[in-house]
């Protein structure tokens, strides 16, 4: 018997039918329903001379690519840019949101109270998932809460004409690109209408939010009704999730992360740096913040540090689970949500350090620093505004350089003190 057999008769079997699991849906506006076939001068008719180039290149490479005509002349015909996707997509956010404060705001106690909850009621459902893809069934509990609260809040964008807006702005065209032609594979291969493709503005769709590439390639049914309909379906919708964390690189057994805490004369450099194991990171002086040992896999897994508020904050030793769930949003602030969820489901108590208080940066101040750390010859990349791991590792060395904690931590205090160095007009 196949993995997904086996999946479709455990829940057929235990699975409560008294369960509402159905999410309330907004279907799409009307005006975002396609029109009636119509031929391919139609195409031009936007008023966006720029859209209307793009539409008519990438209807010919659609085509090359052997979508049918009749599928192209359908959903692309009178197709108009969506003006709420491209201001999202071109938002630059002029102040940062804090760390701290992004993961206070997402690891609450009314949403933990509530995953606990969903933990108990979809045990039935949940333990096969878990049993059948290996990936922990609190962290599935974590995506499906930050990605649309438990399915509450699906999206109400046309995946369709929210693809072709990014595409025809260029700035990820490519992607856009790959995810429209997905999407049109998926309305022409007859298993879902466009008026089902709804989702996010980036094109994120049902439950656990699958891009329409995601979908194709890892989708499955869960419920064994023959679909995939992560829109309807929690089963779905959470299996498909295991399924992609799984051939995401998820490690049967192992912990995602652990806080620890680190001696006064911690070397903070090592920080995103050498993946070792916890026996190397107890000889550096690492140990548990909440004193139980490392259970049998995780003493053989290698782990990498991270300081996301810096050496006065929490520190967490991050396993390859953790860069699994990063599979999903390549963020560390998302990766990290979605773990710290998962403990609190599972009964663990907060975290013993707790989130330092954050001074939000300006863009003019973090592009300022960014600036400054090219004149004194440590390179972070273009200066964009954007603190990635180019500007941490950057920072983490002229740091070591002056005899600071090199812990990578771009603080206002931090800014002072480049800006001290290197006046930036």
């Amino acid at each position: 018997m196949d993995r997904r057999t086996f999946l479709a008769l455990c829940l057929a079997g235990c699975a409560d039918p008294s369960m509402d699991l159905t999410p309330k849906v907004t279907p799409f506006p009307s005006q975002l329903t396609p029109a009636s076939p119509e031929p391919l001068p139609s195409l031009t008719a936007s008023g966006d001379p720029d859209f209307d180039a793009w539409a008519q290149g990438f209807y010919k490479r659609a085509a090359q690519a052997g979508l049918p005509a009749d599928l192209l002349d359908r959903e692309l015909g009178g197709l108009l840019p969506d003006p709420r996707v491209t201001g999202l997509d071109t938002r630059q956010p002029e102040f940062a949101k804090p760390f701290s404060d992004y993961i206070k705001g997402v690891v609450t106690e009314d949403r933990v109270a509530i995953g606990q909850r969903k933990r108990s009621e979809l045990q039935s459902l949940l333990g096969p998932i878990e049993q059948t893809y290996g990936v922990a069934a609190d962290v599935l509990l974590g995506v499906w809460a930050m990605e649309t609260g438990y399915g509450a809040s699906l999206g109400g964008f046309d995946v369709i004409r929210s693809m072709a807006t990014l595409a025809a702005q260029g700035r990820r065209r490519q992607f856009a690109e790959d995810q429209l032609m997905a999407a049109l594979r998926i309305i022409g291969s007859g298993e879902f209408p466009r008026s089902r493709l709804i989702g996010s503005w980036a094109g994120a769709m049902g439950q656990t939010q699958f891009i329409p590439t995601s979908f194709l390639s890892t989708a499955v049914d869960g419920d064994g009704d023959g679909k995939r309909d992560i829109w309807g379906s929690a089963p779905d919708a959470l299996a498909s999730a295991a399924n992609l964390l799984a051939k995401g690189g998820w490690n049967r057994g192992e912990c995602w992360a652990r806080e620890v805490l680190a001696p006064k004369d911690f070397d903070f450099s090592l920080t995103e740096g050498p993946r070792e194991t916890p026996g190397w990171w107890a000889a550096q002086g690492l140990r548990p913040a909440d004193g139980q040992a490392w259970n049998g896999p995780d003493q053989a897994a290698k782990a990498m540090l991270a300081a996301p508020t810096g050496a006065s904050g929490p520190l967490f030793l991050l396993f390859p689970n953790h860069f699994a769930i990063r599979t999903y949003n390549n963020a560390t602030t998302y990766a990290l949500a979605v773990g710290l969820l998962a403990d609190r489901f599972s009964g663990l108590g907060p975290l013993t350090t707790p989130w330092p208080v954050e001074t939000p940066l300006a863009l003019d101040d973090r592009i300022g620093a960014q600036k400054a750390l090219i004149a004194l010859g440590f390179d972070p990349g273009v200066p964009d505004g954007v603190v990635g791991i180019n500007t941490r590792s950057a920072l983490r060395a002229w740091q070591k350089s002056k005899g600071l904690i090199a812990d990578g931590y771009l603080s206002m205090a931090m800014v002072g003190l480049l800006q001290a160095e290197v006046p930036i007009p």
